[in-house]
């Protein structure tokens, strides 16, 4: 008798165990359960590019159809080049930079909206963009919330980030920076599984990965198809993902397959009768051999050459016939038309129990909060530049060391002038590389819903203004009173003032070229350019009353640097006065560089130096509404261009 009350006890405590972890997948994946969306299917897929030695229209996917229900995962599986990843990206409703795209994707049978299919699906990159001073655990927070409202409870929200945290296998490295190139961080096949993590947070409902075990062991590998298999069944979710060699245990793990070879399909269907149709094509699966392995030997010719390529092109066209012909394929066909025709004509639904979407002012905090984290970790981001300033400070005010009220310094304090203001905004170069992570974190999450150019533009220039402000304080405490400009607290803070806009004016520059030209290499060279171009017509180089017309009215009067360059000489020159140099032992023996209303008593007033160049105090005001309009251009210009970037 006492064997059965052991296996009794046994038995209820697996029951007891399975309850638990059904329990806890029931709130920690709560927010991923679909209810709306019953299928994605596809067909009439054919992209077409330009040949680049014929120059004639060539097909990288032809004619391809399939249909993908809730709860199923499907593998998208071919050589390299077959038209795996442009097959994906037309099915995301993403750019493939094509010539021509002739493609029906239809949700429960009917075309959804751009914006509705943005909302409930979601796209893992090959190279997924991650901000790298950023732990694992505020990657997740941050993307939760920029999909859902701020109002979701915080318990609920952290529930979701452990849940997740744990079935990738990421506890432990949860408070690990992702890495940068000078912190490391975690291995590149966690990347990979924060990548998937961090999309799944946002509750899709149809999920698209590009190679997502690329990078991984073939344990991680398992791990990471095992558990989206697992959420796709518990939650109803549709899950599509390209592929490259998996391992027989991964390849098990998918429902479907789509075979793909020279952008033709060569089976799609159930992963369970693979092997009956290549059997009925006299091409049996062998026993003891990874089936992905030898279908994609199958279908590859890369490698052929001579004869032995043509007779291998002439089975993979035989095999693609073969395909064409089977019922199989006519089964495919029928599904999706059917699909079409029960579902075609109703409503696509919308989710009742949907989450909430942030606000602009919500998303805005979010992006700053979460730039703020990076800024302060991220030495890239400000702590070169801060290191920069401060050699560039103590280099001006030791170079330019006590200038006195003699003559000789004036020219001495125009070069300051200028080189302090002219070389602060150059030197914004630096931060093209932090700004172009931004710009591929924001490529990625607005090709999946969460937020627009707006948001980018508006967080960015928040979250840069208390940096500069401290900048523009630390590089004038050294050097302003180091070079002894005008002395007095009124003169040392109008010169702050028109630094920081002068570096709010530089980085609006680098946001814009970058935003034109996300290139490190590119974006560099034309920020230096432009830089190097608005120091030459700034008024320092060749005084306006000289510059020529062209330069004057093309560059001069919407150049930022000469806005700031001209108000900083008022500042300093205004209300100074000079002693010239003497020629004799006696008064009014001398003789003074600059002819003003004191000659007479050897003195030189600041304003004749300001006449030189045609400056003139009482304009600061009407200046520094120029200099707003300028950033704010900057800014408008750079959001033009990320909103009509596809």
């Amino acid at each position: 008798m006492a064997d059965p009350v052991k296996n009794t006890s046994s038995d209820s405590g697996k029951d007891t165990m399975i309850d638990v972890d059904v329990e806890h997948h029931a709130v920690a994946e709560a927010h991923l359960r679909n209810t709306t969306v019953r299928s994605l299917s596809w067909r009439n897929v054919t992209v077409t590019v330009k040949d680049r030695e014929t120059k004639e229209p060539k097909a990288v996917v032809e004619n391809v159809e399939g249909i993908v229900e809730a709860g199923e995962i499907c593998a998208l599986m071919g050589p390299s080049g077959c038209g795996k990843t442009t097959l994906l990206n037309v099915l995301a409703s993403r750019p493939t930079g094509a010539q021509k795209v002739d493609a029906t994707v239809l949700v429960n049978g009917q075309k959804p909206s751009r914006n509705a299919f943005r909302e409930m699906s979601r796209f893992v990159e090959q190279d997924d963009a991650l901000i790298g001073s950023l732990t694992v655990r505020e990657t997740l927070h941050f993307a939760s919330r920029l999909a859902s409202t701020s109002s979701l409870p915080k318990r609920e929200r952290i529930a979701r980030i452990d849940g997740l945290l744990d079935s990738f296998g990421l506890r432990e490295q949860a408070n690990t920076l992702i890495g940068t190139p000078i912190r490391k961080g975690i291995s590149g096949g966690q990347k990979r599984r924060v990548g998937v993590a961090s999309q799944l947070i946002t509750s899709p409902k149809i999920l698209f990965l590009d190679e997502p075990t690329s990078g991984l062991d073939s344990a991680a590998s398992w791990e990471v198809i095992n558990y989206l298999k697992g959420v796709a069944k518990r939650n109803n979710l549709i899950v599509i993902a390209s592929i490259h060699q998996p391992s027989t245990s991964v390849f098990n793990l998918f429902d479907k397959l789509l075979l793909l070879s020279g952008g033709k399909p060569h089976y799609f269907g159930p992963i369970t009768t693979i092997n009956a149709h290549f059997t009925a094509l006299g091409r049996e699966l062998p026993l003891h051999v990874n089936p992905a392995e030898h279908l994609l030997e199958m279908v590859n010719v890369d490698f052929s050459r001579g004869s032995h390529r043509e007779t291998a092109a002439e089975h993979l066209d035989a095999l693609q016939r073969a395909w064409a012909a089977s019922p199989r394929a006519a089964d495919v066909s029928a599904a999706v038309a059917e699909v079409e025709t029960k579902e075609g004509g109703a409503v696509l639904l919308v989710d009742a129990e949907a989450e909430k979407k942030p606000s602009l002012p919500s998303l805005v905090v979010t992006l700053v909060h979460r730039s703020f984290v990076k800024s302060y970790r991220d030495v890239v981001a400000y702590g070169i530049r801060v290191a920069m300033y401060t050699g560039l400070a103590i280099m001006m005010g030791t170079v330019w060391l006590r200038l006195d009220t003699e003559q000789e310094s004036i020219i001495p304090l125009i070069n300051a002038i200028f080189f302090g203001s002219a070389f602060m905004s150059f030197m914004a170069v630096a931060y093209c590389p932090a700004f172009l992570e931004d710009y591929m974190q924001f490529i990625k999450e607005k090709r999946n819903g969460l937020y627009g150019a707006t948001e980018l533009i508006i967080s960015n220039f928040l979250i840069g203004i208390p940096y500069l402000v401290g900048i523009s304080l630390l590089f004038s405490a050294i050097s302003y009173w180091l070079s002894n400009f005008r002395p007095t607290a009124a003169a040392f803070f109008t010169w702050v003032f028109w630094l920081f806009l002068d570096l709010l004016a530089a980085e609006g520059l680098v946001v814009f070229m970058t935003s034109l030209f996300p290139s490190f290499v590119i974006a560099l060279a034309l920020v230096a350019f432009a830089n190097g171009l608005f120091m030459s017509v700034n008024g320092f180089m060749v005084s306006p009353t000289l510059l020529n017309v062209f330069y004057k009215y093309v560059f001069h009067y919407w150049d930022y640097q000469k806005y700031v360059f001209e108000n900083m000489m008022v500042n300093e020159f205004s209300e100074r006065v000079y002693a010239c140099a003497s020629t004799g032992p006696g008064p009014g023996e001398c003789q003074c560089m600059y002819q003003t209303d004191l000659a007479d008593q050897c003195l030189i007033r600041g304003q004749g130096v300001l006449d030189q160049y045609g400056y003139k105090p009482g304009y600061m005001g009407k200046d520094v509404g120029i200099m707003m309009g300028i950033i704010v251009g900057y800014r408008i210009a750079a959001w033009i261009v990320l909103q009509l970037k596809k």
